[in-house]
């Protein structure tokens, strides 16, 4: 007598092939997760104490980047606003909104407002605003229309590879030295070629693809 059914080697087949389908497929998820738009934040806007909205500010009040993020030119890192720097207007408008209490009651407590990041690159990777700036990277290069977005989000991956493709070829991203910070600025006729804007800013004396560039 049998011990099993001929129909066994068929129920056999098709665990086997839903075992490799489940390893190939959870391989592949491996894979491909951490290459998502969701993974990596982008297109997604974050809950933030404040809901500010840079459309408002820069595209509507033509607030400069430079009056928040005042060290963008001077510091690897661009600086986030301290809390006087909101009062500086909403001591005199919106005094009493509901959506500004948080503000005021950092400024009250003199404890700063604790933002959520948007673009956070990883701990081995080294990245200079002010070199970035001073060789007429636009702030858009990298961080996306901003002055359109009612809340911020990251509208680059920042990957690598998103790096790389610039610093292999930097001239499109350039911009003329008084255009850096203007978000409504689009390439025209008057522009300078992107080879003359590289020789005006001086790049093309070194390799930027070296890895100590980034990871030092």
């Amino acid at each position: 007598m049998a011990l099993f059914s001929p129909v066994s080697n068929l129920y056999a087949r098709i665990g086997v092939i839903a075992v490799a389908l489940l390893l190939a497929g959870g391989v592949g998820w491996w894979l491909a997760w951490p290459r998502t738009h969701y993974a990596r934040g982008v297109g997604f806007d974050r809950d933030q104490p404040v809901p500010f909205s840079h459309q408002h500010h820069v595209a509507g009040l033509g607030i400069d980047c430079r009056f928040c993020h005042s060290t963008v030119e001077i510091s690897s890192d661009a600086g986030m606003p301290p809390t006087y720097t909101c009062m500086t207007c909403h001591s005199q408008i919106w005094t009493n909104a509901a959506l500004l209490a948080p503000v005021r009651r950092s400024l009250a407590e003199n404890h700063p407002i604790a933002w959520r990041r948007i673009t956070d690159l990883p701990d081995y990777v080294y990245f200079n605003h002010a070199i970035h700036v001073a060789k007429g990277v636009g702030c858009a290069s990298c961080h996306g229309a901003v002055a359109t977005m009612p809340l911020m989000y990251k509208q680059y991956s920042l990957t690598m590879a998103f790096c790389l493709a610039c610093h292999r070829n930097p001239g499109p991203n350039l911009r003329p030295a008084d255009a850096i910070f203007d978000t409504e600025w689009v390439r025209g006729p008057s522009t300078p070629p992107p080879a003359a804007l590289m020789a005006r800013y001086g790049i093309g004396g070194r390799n930027l693809t070296e890895c100590s560039i980034c990871h030092r």
